[in-house]
């Protein structure tokens, strides 16, 4: 379940994987408006008009998708790679093969994937996203924001929330603290409940000992059924800089009897507060 994976930027890799992943994937079923062929000024593009190849393609997709969620990799790729044979313009499926090259650590086609899913779909939102975060991931951060760019500026995306927060992760990864918050904050205005965006929009703050309005962050992420062992970690710092007595120690004796061998709480039977 999300609440139990790390939240901070430090391990980003997995949590990112599974919040960011995911709903670049789930709008294989309905992605394109037309069909190769299709006349653009005639109704509305319907299942009927797909060819057999087509239909065939989208279905292998569909049951590549359910493999890749599932950790199969291997059937996952298997399915996708009949889909991309019945279908080659479906830039769906180059998108997912992306996605499936970056978890097997292969870049190299991970990133020709992507450029094949633009070269087929040049406005593709969740492939600029995917494409942005795996660029994030080799440290090449202009590119990646030039990508993540993109997305953000499709009035049609409806996932700028976790463009927003990737953004802000890289951004963090590339020391640049001050984008880093701006890209935090705007995503925390779409989606104020997104434990990632919480955590590491109040780290921010408190690093720079804005203790106030890092204190604001961390009590709704830490009073919601999402806050694990680092956000209530970071809650106990923060009281502590602000002299909350009573609030450091409900935070603790959560901390202790929630997540008794986590790092957090040996660190907190030290007394580690500025490790």
């Amino acid at each position: 379940m999300t609440h139990k994976v790390r939240i901070g930027v430090a391990a980003l890799t997995g949590i990112v994987w599974l919040c960011l992943a995911g709903p670049a994937i789930v709008v294989v079923s309905g992605c394109a408006s037309t069909m190769p062929g299709a006349n653009l000024n005639s109704d509305r593009v319907t299942e009927s008009d797909e060819s057999d190849a087509q239909k065939r393609a989208r279905l292998r997709l569909e049951l590549a998708v359910a493999y890749f969620d599932k950790g199969q990799t291997t059937d996952a790729l298997d399915q996708l790679k009949q889909s991309i044979t019945a279908d080659p313009s479906l830039f769906e499926a180059y998108n997912l093969r992306g996605l499936i090259y970056m978890r097997l650590n292969d870049i190299p086609l991970a990133e020709e994937s992507f450029r094949r899913a633009l070269t087929i779909n040049p406005k593709a939102a969740t492939v600029q996203h995917n494409y942005g975060w795996m660029l994030c991931q080799q440290s090449r951060y202009a590119e990646s924001t030039q990508f993540f760019g993109s997305a953000l500026a499709n009035p049609a995306y409806g996932e700028r929330a976790k463009t927003w927060m990737a953004q802000g992760l890289c951004q963090m990864r590339a020391n640049q603290p001050a984008e880093a918050e701006s890209s935090f904050l705007r995503s925390y205005e779409l989606d104020a409940g997104n434990p990632i965006t919480a955590y590491n929009l109040s780290q921010l703050l408190y690093q720079r000992s804005e203790f106030v309005r890092a204190q604001f962050y961390v009590r709704r992420l830490n009073n919601s059924e999402l806050a694990n062992a680092e956000s209530l970690w970071l809650g106990i710092k923060v009281e502590r800089r602000m002299e909350n007595r009573d609030a450091m120690a409900q935070l603790s004796a959560q901390l202790k009897k929630r997540y008794p061998q986590s790092r957090e709480n040996l660190a907190l039977e030290r007394g580690a507060f500025n490790e």
